[in-house]
């Protein structure tokens, strides 16, 4: 719980999530978070060299992105004097810069904070296999054609398979299952069925589209151009005719041939930024800003690496529990969609009462959240999930739905690779 100054949020701005296609994508993520910073920065009553730092999530920075949160800090022009620094936890990232800045505001050691997340996933390197790096080496040392050809003699083929960094990022190394086979797992435990997630996955698609079509990010999606002169002004990941009979016809992918899991219930490799201002009341009153929401509170938990898709059960329901309210009490949801049979999963838990009692030390369930008020305009399924941007996207989001609404309060909450789950609470600002 944040204690001590109140922590205000005054404005944000995200890139379109632009699907990666088997190749390098346009944009790195640094190119990503200055294309999503630059107009933010610009429409503000302050300097970008006003922010007391800058602190930008990223999971997997390319080799010159090195803590990235200074480079784009620098091109943003926020000024040498200005501290940057970047943050991983993992699908999380996002949020984690959310909640560090807030943390810093709380206590009093800065009052303005630019904060979110980054990742251009189409960008993650293929790399080199040890012994292959071992046989560079060796070559290096082979000074004479003798010695060079006596090395090159014990290059073996095997040596030369390359190794897919990303699908190495999404398997847990204590574990050893990937993400999707942890979402199998919950699938499997809940009794969720291929088509009620194949359905969730649809429902994500058309409320994607229904906002597209209204415009609901206009206030949030900033246009973004390539070095060719190419705009990207929307999300790309939709698919219009997506219905459950066309994804019925996809093979499961994490557990052949008979697993639920499959590339249409998933959430899809993106590549992203979000960012969000953060302030305390004194710089409220020194710049004259018009707070939109005040952060309420945050939460961490650690789960069962198997099933860490439950994360943001176990993240949700002490900040529930600190605050005395009911899931129907939180006016608006944003539950990340990693994978649609994880979301369910979440829902099917808190509706559980073995699971609330033995999981969560409940006396009774937490009830059935109304999917009504959750993820109202699409998720990771239809949108796609940059993962050290999501975070920061899915508050981002749900501050314009509780303006767009007039509601209160909601809450962001998401599941973590490696089995953890991370929950935000905030609560829109009267007007």
């Amino acid at each position: 719980m944040h204690s001590g100054r109140d922590v205000y949020l005054i404005d944000g701005s995200r890139t379109p999530f632009l699907k990666a296609a088997g190749q390098p994508g346009k944009f790195k993520a640094a190119d990503l978070a200055v294309a999503a910073g630059r107009p933010l920065i610009t429409r503000q009553p302050f300097r970008a060299t006003d922010f007391d730092e800058i602190i930008l999530g990223c999971v997997a920075p390319t080799a010159d992105e090195a803590n990235i949160a200074r480079i784009v800090s620098l091109r943003l022009g926020c000024g040498e004097s200005t501290p940057a620094w970047t943050v991983a936890r993992n699908c999380a990232s996002g949020m984690q810069a959310l909640d560090s800045a807030a943390t810093n505001i709380a206590l009093g050691r800065s009052d303005l904070a630019l904060a979110g997340g980054t990742e251009s996933m189409s960008h993650t390197p293929v790399l080199f296999s040890t012994e292959f790096v071992a046989w560079l080496g060796r070559w290096a040392k082979a000074k004479t054609i003798p010695s060079k050809l006596k090395t090159l003699t014990t290059l073996k083929p095997s040596c030369l398979v390359p190794i897919i960094g990303l699908l190495r990022g999404l398997t847990d190394p204590i574990c050893g299952l990937s993400m999707g086979q942890t979402a199998e797992k919950i699938a499997y435990r809940f009794g969720i069925t291929r088509e009620a997630m194949d359905a969730f996955a649809v429902r994500s698609h058309q409320r994607l589209a229904a906002a597209a079509d209204e415009q609901k990010f206009a206030g949030e999606l900033e246009t973004i151009y390539d070095n060719d002169g190419n705009s990207y002004h929307e999300d790309d990941g939709l698919r219009r005719d997506s219905t459950v009979e066309k994804l019925a016809k996809l093979r499961p992918v994490f557990d052949r041939p008979t697993g639920r899991v499959t590339a249409g219930n998933s959430a899809q490799i993106t590549d992203g930024c979000a960012w969000l201002i953060l302030a305390s009341e004194v710089a409220v009153n020194k710049y004259g800003l018009i707070p939109r929401a005040q952060i309420i509170d945050s939460q961490w938990a650690g789960v069962d690496p198997t099933q860490m898709g439950l994360g943001p059960v176990h993240a949700s329901t002490p900040i529930l529990q600190r605050h005395s309210l009911r899931l129907d009490e939180v006016d608006y949801w944003e539950i990340n969609e990693a994978f649609a049979g994880q979301v369910l999963g979440c829902l099917a838990a808190w509706n559980s009462e073995q699971y609330c009692k033995n999981e969560l030390g409940l006396d009774s369930t937490m009830g059935e959240l109304d999917q009504d008020r959750l993820n109202l305009d699409g998720g990771g399924v239809s949108m796609g999930h940059p993962v050290g941007a999501s975070g920061a996207r899915i508050v981002l989001h749900a501050l314009h739905v509780l303006e767009r609404n007039q509601w209160q309060r909601a809450m962001a909450t998401l599941c973590i690779g490696g089995g953890q789950g991370g929950a935000m609470l905030i609560q829109r600002s009267a007007p």
